[in-house]
């Protein structure tokens, strides 16, 4: 089964912060792999989403959302 993810809110929680990916990966510890995941829509670990949600002081629906599967977004889950 494939899983559709969006990381959407988390890209305009960086601009509305004025933050970059990099500054992300600094605040966090992560690597710039597991930018490169969220960047491309991919599953990642949950570890690493917890760390973002800390980090930037939100919950998980702050910084994703999960799609159907009929949008055509898909992530690298086969």
């Amino acid at each position: 089964m494939k899983v559709y993810v969006s990381y959407k809110k988390l890209w305009k929680i960086l601009i509305d912060r004025d933050m970059n990916k990099k500054n992300l990966r600094e605040m966090t510890g992560i690597s710039t792999a597991s930018i490169a995941k969220l960047t491309k829509g991919e599953n990642i670990n949950t570890d690493i989403l917890v760390k973002v949600c800390h980090a930037l002081d939100c919950n998980i629906g702050d910084i994703m959302d999960i799609l159907p599967p009929d949008n055509g977004i898909e992530s690298a889950t086969d």
